[in-house]
């Protein structure tokens, strides 16, 4: 009896301690996970706006936004024109702009969104840049690339040859339907030449 006794006690004790070594590992993850840190990220809209907007400025261009919980965040903006063009509200992280933006002169802007502890100016996330596109409208009318064109033809020759090319161009999008597409016309003399769309 002592026997079974004792081989019963033997299987037993590593049932009991692979128990318990579950137990602890069970523990040691349930405190790892309490006391990871959370990842924190930027969130933001896509920044744009349309050119040569003719409301009252400023123009609201986007909302920069860290999940950060912190009464005394505060939101700052650096980089191109950052402070001068562009400005932030430093509680909510709304972006606008202070100037009208052309697009055929600068077609986006690159910043960087900062958010700090307003009470030591210490940086409560990392930097992260952003971009400002400015979105085109059609403002702009084709213009000739040069002032005259010469042709000239040999007398007799077929209908449909080649006389000269002339050439226009946009300075709006191209990448905009329609906003870059040049055509072209004979005003005068449209009884001897004609015109294709390549000019």
């Amino acid at each position: 009896m002592s026997h079974l006794i004792l081989l019963f006690s033997l299987f037993l004790a590593p049932a009991l301690a692979d128990g318990e070594s579950q137990e602890s590992t069970q523990n040691l993850c349930s405190s790892d996970v309490s006391h990871k840190r959370q990842k924190r990220d930027w969130i933001w809209n896509q920044m744009h706006i349309k050119e040569e907007i003719d409301t009252p400025l400023p123009h609201h261009v986007g909302k920069i936004t860290s999940s950060v919980r912190n009464n005394n965040a505060k939101y700052i903006i650096e980089g191109e024109y950052a402070n001068t063009i562009f400005k932030v509200e430093e509680t909510s992280g709304d972006v606008y702009a202070f100037e009208r933006l052309d697009r055929e002169k600068k077609a986006e802007y690159e910043l960087t969104a900062l958010i700090i502890d307003r009470t030591n100016n210490r940086s409560l996330e990392r930097p992260s840049k952003f971009i400002i596109k400015v979105y085109d409208i059609n403002d702009n009318a084709p213009v000739f690339v040069q002032k005259v064109f010469n042709g000239s033809v040999p007398e007799m020759s077929p209908v449909g040859t080649s006389v000269t090319k002339v050439t226009a161009v946009d300075a709006d999008d191209p990448t905009v339907s329609g906003h870059a597409t040049v055509t072209y016309e004979v005003t005068t003399g449209g009884e001897y030449f004609t015109i294709d769309d390549s000019g």
